[in-house]
C-alpha cells in the first residue's frame, strides 16, 4: 500500500525527518496515520490492498471518508465489502471511500452514491463566492447519510460549498 508516509514510519511509530515535516506542516494528521496503520494491517489479510494508494482521511459527524487513488475504489468492495466492514468495526464509524481525482463530477458521484446525480451547476454569488448545486434524480429519498454531513465532507475534502436539490422539486419550481 502506498501512503503519504514511509511504511517503516507507520509500522514503527518512529518518524523520519521527511515524515515529521509532513506532520508539522499539517499535510498529514494523526487520523491519517491511524487509518494508514489500520489499512497496512488489513493489507496482510487482504492482498488486494497492496496496489491501493491512500491519501488521507476526513471525519465528519461520525462518518470517516477515506481518500484513495484513482482506480482504487473497487479494492474496498472486493470480498463482499469485508474490508469496509472491518475498517468501520475498528474505527466505530460509518466509512465512505472516495477516489482522488481532478473531476468534480466524479468526486460528487462517489460522495452521493448510490443516488444518481442529474445535474451539477455552479452558482456565482454577489459576494464573489461560488456554490455548487447538485440536482439528484427522482424525489427526495434517503441519502447514504445526512445532507449536512455530505456538505461538510465536500467542503473539507475539496473546498466545495454544496446546495442539494432534487429533480422533482425543480420541476415544481418551473
Amino acid at each position: 500500500m502506498k501512503t503519504p508516509l514511509c511504511s517503516f514510519c507507520i509500522k514503527s511509530g518512529i518518524l523520519c525527518q521527511k515524515c515529521q515535516k509532513k506532520i508539522e506542516s499539517g499535510q498529514i494528521g494523526e487520523r491519517d496515520i491511524r487509518i494508514a496503520k489500520l489499512l497496512m494491517k488489513l493489507e496482510e489479510k487482504y492482498p488486494v490492498l497492496q496496489k491501493t494508494r491512500f491519501y488521507n482521511a476526513h471525519e465528519v459527524d461520525g462518518v470517516l471518508a477515506i481518500v484513495v487513488g484513482r482506480g482504487n475504489l473497487g479494492s474496498f468492495f472486493e470480498n463482499n465489502g469485508k474490508i469496509l466492514r472491518e475498517v468501520a468495526q475498528h474505527t466505530g464509524k460509518r466509512v465512505r471511500v472516495i477516489e482522488k481525482h481532478g473531476d468534480t463530477r466524479k468526486f460528487l458521484e462517489d460522495l452521493f452514491a448510490p443516488v444518481n446525480i442529474t445535474t451539477i451547476n455552479k452558482i456565482w454569488l454577489p459576494d464573489g463566492t461560488t456554490e455548487t448545486r447538485v440536482i439528484l434524480s427522482g424525489r427526495p429519498r434517503r441519502l447514504p447519510m445526512k445532507s449536512r454531513v455530505l456538505k461538510k465532507l465536500a467542503k473539507r475534502i475539496r473546498g466545495i460549498t454544496l446546495r442539494i436539490a432534487y429533480e422533482d422539486q425543480m420541476d415544481k419550481m418551473i
